[in-house]
């Protein structure tokens, strides 16, 4: 009996995760897309020279600025929080499928989710880390 409980809530998880990453795909584009017709839009005349390469202003690498623009309707941070979405997409994966394994106690696989946890952690904050 509690063998067919694990195989449902196995087959459940599976299908949320799914879920959860057709989502976040599916809303992370139709930003994108906004974003660019937002931009076009505000932006008719502008000419754009990519031969010489400018980073990115400040603004564009702060969630909070980027998503209070983005509120604002400034196509550009409409598309960065596109990309936002599409990166912590797979984050958000990795933390549900933790979650799942905590409440089926199966604790190898929340000690290999936790390390890919931790790894994914480090590499998105490690701006904020001196070592």
């Amino acid at each position: 009996m509690s063998r067919n409980v694990k195989q449902w809530n196995d087959a459940r998880m599976r299908d949320i995760m799914g879920t959860l990453l057709r989502v976040g795909v599916l809303t992370s584009a139709m930003l994108v897309v906004l974003g660019g017709v937002v931009f076009f839009i505000q932006h008719p005349n502008d000419i754009f020279d990519y031969s010489i390469f400018k980073g990115e202003p400040a603004r564009f690498r702060q969630v909070h600025l980027i998503v209070k623009e983005a509120l604002n309707f400034r196509g550009r941070d409409i598309i960065q929080l596109g990309l936002l979405v599409l990166i912590a997409t797979p984050v958000a994966r990795v933390i549900f499928s933790l979650i799942g394994f905590l409440m089926e106690k199966d604790w190898i696989y929340v000690a290999i989710t936790a390390v890919v946890l931790s790894i994914l952690s480090l590499s998105l904050f490690s701006n904020y880390f001196t070592i």
